[in-house]
């Protein structure tokens, strides 16, 4: 979709594997609070669906903006506020049923609307962020919780529950899944709400916006539609 051909690439993620034959110039370093990152060494930074564990999120993209070239580009996976809300819900209910009051079970995940806004906070040009959701479908709420353990997206806060957590907790939090949430089938929908960041490092080369109030045409002529005056009441 970038009509641009990058010849030095890096690649932020644990999963060295999944990106090993990506490109034969790319780095692939690991996801760390300080990133592996010469300053100026690359035309492309991919983060790949590791941004929602970072501790500093802006850190992160600073850091990548550093290590881009004039023009460099930034493209950022991860996953956004609505991931896992229907998990979130039942356990929430269940949890306050069983034990009373509630612990933290899944990470908090930003909203699309304030990613990119940081963005701009990390000194990208032309920031875009966009959301891709997605629906899987389990048998019950253990096969959830067992796909996300392999997924590397178990809870892993540091104010988590250090105790263990009684069976008839999840019992309870399956049951209202199911109450509010199983499809036709029975089946449990989990929704990941993937959100796709893009920004490039400053240049001079690249399109700048236009001074406000410097518009040679009036909105209304451009989308060519009849102009009516705002009712004051």
């Amino acid at each position: 979709m970038v009509n641009r051909t990058f010849t030095n690439p890096a690649i932020v993620s644990d999963f060295d594997k999944f990106w090993e034959n990506f490109s034969p110039n790319a780095i692939i370093v690991p996801d760390a609070d300080v990133l592996d990152l010469q300053p100026g060494a690359h035309d492309l930074v991919i983060h790949a669906m590791s941004l929602h564990w970072a501790n500093d999120p802006v850190g992160q993209l600073i850091q990548c903006r550093r290590a881009l070239k004039e023009d460099g580009f930034l493209l950022v996976t991860l996953l956004g506020g609505h991931t896992l809300q229907e998990l979130r819900a039942a356990l929430a209910e269940a949890e306050t049923r069983v034990m009373g009051g509630l612990s933290p079970r899944i990470s908090p995940m930003a909203e699309v609307r304030d990613l990119g806004g940081l963005l701009q906070r990390a000194g990208f040009a032309l920031p875009v962020a966009d959301v891709v959701p997605l629906t899987a479908e389990y048998r019950d709420v253990w096969h959830l919780c067992r796909d996300l353990r392999h997924m590397g997206e178990a809870n892993a806060l540091t104010q988590r529950l250090r105790r263990p957590t009684p069976r008839r907790l999840f019992e309870q939090a399956d049951q209202v899944y199911r109450t509010h949430f199983a499809n036709e089938a029975g089946r449990l929908p989990a929704t990941f709400e993937v959100v796709c960041l893009t920004g490039w490092s400053p240049s001079d080369t690249q399109q700048q916006p236009l001074r406000p109030g410097s518009a040679k045409m009036r909105l209304a002529d451009a989308l060519k539609v009849p102009e009516e005056p705002l009712d004051k009441d």
